[in-house]
């Protein structure tokens, strides 16, 4: 296991709670544009979370894994912030609401049209749908 000294400080959080403030070796988040690793020595990033697992590696104490969906994350060398706008265990996620959202995005993007706003809207609430649904059956 690493020391404390090479441990990244990671700190994910919600408008409603604190979710995980603790040491890891690394961290895998969904970003926007893809999934991302980070270690200890990262270089500084900004970036806009997806919809998707947050899993915190973190030694000997195991792993520990959320679901979050938007917000941002700021990578320093030694530290992660994660600002979701939603996260939960995947023991918290209601999988029967979770179908009712993706029932919900596919008929918003049905319904469409020519609107691009509205197509984004519907693939934001049908990525957020499959992710907790996802994240759900994962029994890691």
């Amino acid at each position: 296991m690493a020391d404390d000294a090479t441990q990244l400080r990671v700190r994910l959080v919600t408008p409603e709670r604190t979710l995980f403030e603790h040491a890891a070796v690394s961290v895998e988040l969904p970003s926007k544009s893809g999934y991302l690793e980070v270690l200890y020595g990262h270089a500084p990033l900004v970036a806009e979370l997806g919809a998707g697992d947050v899993t915190l590696h973190c030694g000997a104490e195991g792993d520990q894994r959320y679901n979050v969906s938007w917000g941002f994350v700021e990578v320093l060398p030694d530290r992660v912030t994660i600002l979701a706008s939603d996260a939960l265990k995947p023991e918290e996620i209601d999988v029967a609401r979770a179908g009712q959202q993706l029932d919900r995005g596919l008929e918003m993007w049905k319904k469409a049209g020519e609107s691009e706003e509205a197509y984004n809207e519907a693939l934001r609430v049908i990525a957020e749908a499959e992710a907790k649904m996802a994240s759900a059956a994962d029994k890691r």
